[in-house]
């Protein structure tokens, strides 16, 4: 956990008296954080997002997911799994009624490292029917390590386009891409930002996984069903967390726009942490 974030929290402990710190807040997101993320995902989608329509605050993106799958799955309706997969995908989706419907990234011959996964466009297409519903996308994907290329996502996206399919990009590990490799958003490709629920979380850009805060960004019809559930469910997220989030990321997005590679989201973990010999993308890491 990085320092300056837990800095936050501490500063946000010693105020009581900041009755907007600590009592409920605006269910669909702590106006703050969501101007924030905000002015995030404007610069990294290329699109508008506006602050109050286009995000939504989780209790983690487990929620955002949950809810994805919940506001937009009608018993029977299909959807597209890559595998392997996280393992909420699949329960998620049958709990909203949905059928998942697994299509197998294959490894090459022999494999060295992540990029080894290989999409197949056109197993994807032979799994696709007139129930199907939607697209999951993990990237960079857990629990493969893969980080899709241009040309990869370009391909999902014609698929996306001919089939008129809803995406939901699950892109927690975002910022877990080292070296010279380039995380493209998903929503960022031409007209797929209408497409696309992006899910976001502050634990794994942070660190902080036990703070349980996520997002989704989205164009306001389609956010509009998970809105509904998340306001007669969970109503709002903890006001604290999300007050040291908007701090945290208020710090990083002025670092990013003037002094980039001083920012904690862009180099992450040390480098003097990741073994040169392999290619990783993405990880896990208990440090003490």
């Amino acid at each position: 956990m990085p320092r300056f974030v837990a800095g936050m929290l501490e500063s946000v402990a010693r105020h009581p008296e900041r009755t907007d710190w600590h009592q409920y807040s605006r269910g669909f997101g702590y106006p703050r954080l969501t101007s924030a993320l905000s002015r995030l995902y404007s610069s990294t989608l290329g699109v508008n997002v506006d602050a109050q329509q286009n995000v939504l605050v989780t209790v983690g993106a487990y929620l955002s997911l949950y809810y994805s799958f919940m506001g937009w799955l009608s018993d029977g309706d299909e959807v597209i799994v890559l595998d392997p997969a996280f393992d909420c995908y699949v329960p998620q989706i049958r709990m909203a009624g949905g059928v998942p419907v697994p299509v197998v990234l294959n490894l090459s011959s022999e494999p060295q490292s992540s990029k080894d996964y290989m999409l197949n466009v056109k197993a994807i297409e032979k799994k696709i029917s007139n129930r199907t519903k939607m697209i999951v996308l993990n990237n960079p994907h857990n629990p493969a390590g893969k980080l899709f290329t241009q040309e990869e996502l370009e391909k999902i996206a014609n698929v996306v386009v001919r089939h008129n399919l809803l995406v939901i990009a699950d892109e927690v590990y975002e910022w877990h891409v080292y070296g010279d490799k380039k995380m493209i958003r998903f929503a960022s490709l031409p007209d797929m930002y209408n497409r696309t629920i992006t899910i976001g979380s502050a634990g794994k850009a942070f660190s902080v996984t036990g703070w349980k805060l996520g997002w989704s960004v989205a164009p306001a019809e389609l956010l509009e069903p998970l809105r509904r559930i998340h306001q007669n469910c969970v109503f709002t997220c903890p006001t604290p967390i999300q007050q040291a989030v908007t701090e945290a990321f208020e710090k990083e997005l002025d670092i990013i726009e003037n002094n980039p590679t001083e920012s904690y989201l862009k180099k992450g973990i040390t480098s003097e942490l990741i073994n040169k010999e392999i290619e990783w993308h993405q990880y896990y890491a208990l440090l003490e």
